[in-house]
């Protein structure tokens, strides 16, 4: 049985006529017996009585017609939204952003994006790199945004933005002055970092020990604006991508440059590979692309 047995069967019964039915359908009207037919040898019992040019349902007709009659508009719903989908009229992403990256890059992306297709509810999840690269790899997400690289064999991305993270200190700082500082200078200060869920966290504890040092740190947090402000109340010190401390006031800090290693902000967008992208994933990933030109380091 097929939906086309049950739309052959309803419009049938409507007309109470194999010849109209058939005017309707604009089919002939041996293929619309045919097809009735078929359906009464499937089930096993007869669904019409015929006499002469006109037919009536049986019970056993009788009770089909009621659930044919449901079957049918919900196959028909079901074609509409597939159809919404692929014209990209409806969906559902599920969108994981760490709190610096989310404030920066993606505010005026997701504006536009849901301007020009409001039938697609995007659903922005706010957490570290570490959290969103597990939870896309789990399926709990459908794409997000972490500090590369990315897991080759699990993700496919693009990047974004790729700049250097520099040291912030308060102005009466002993490196305040400095045009740039090595890493193993940092040995012995108070470092602010982000929360372990945040890959910058790890990336700048490994360079302190590749460094020589395992780094003291005071205080974690997941706002990079409580950071700030505590470097600003001399606590201690702390490293920012060039995006965030662009927007720092110079007179309350002092922006260095880290040498010996330099220390990448390098962003990517994954989602996972070989998996199944609806219509709105392929979507966004080609239109927030298109609006997030990748960013260099500043010389």
């Amino acid at each position: 049985m097929d939906i086309r047995h049950l739309q052959y069967f309803l419009e049938v019964a409507r007309h109470n006529s194999f010849t109209k039915a058939a005017q309707s359908l604009y089919i002939t009207q041996p293929t619309i017996s045919k097809m009735v037919r078929n359906l009464e040898e499937e089930i096993g019992v007869e669904l019409f009585e015929r006499v002469g040019k006109r037919v009536s349902l049986t019970d056993a007709g009788w009770v089909l017609f009621s659930q044919a009659e449901v079957m049918v508009k919900s196959f028909e719903n079901m074609t509409v939204h597939i159809n919404e989908l692929m014209e990209l009229k409806r969906g559902r992403l599920r969108i994981g952003l760490p709190p610096m990256v989310g404030a920066s890059f993606f505010p005026r992306v997701i504006g536009r994006f849901c301007e020009q297709y409001p039938g697609i509810r995007l659903e922005l999840f706010e957490a570290g790199s570490n959290k969103v690269e597990a939870d896309v790899g789990s399926g709990v997400l459908d794409c997000g945004v972490i500090l590369l690289p990315a897991k080759e064999d699990i993700f496919d991305h693009y990047s974004f933005v790729n700049e250097n993270i520099m040291l912030v200190v308060h102005p009466s700082h002993p490196l305040a002055e400095r045009s740039e500082v090595a890493f193993s200078e940092l040995e012995g200060e108070r470092f602010l970092l982000f929360h372990e869920d945040f890959a910058l966290h790890n990336r700048i504890v490994d360079e302190c020990v590749r460094a020589g040092f395992h780094p003291h740190v005071v205080y974690k947090s997941s706002q990079w604006d409580f950071l700030s402000e505590m470097v600003a109340a001399n606590i201690g010190i702390t490293l920012l991508p060039e995006t965030i401390c662009a927007e720092l006031d110079a007179e309350r800090f002092r922006i260095v440059p880290l040498v010996s290693p330099t220390l990448k902000w390098h962003l990517g967008m994954i989602w996972r590979k070989n998996a199944y992208r609806s219509f709105a994933m392929r979507e966004w990933v080609r239109f927030s692309e298109e609006c997030l030109p990748t960013r260099h380091p500043s010389k």
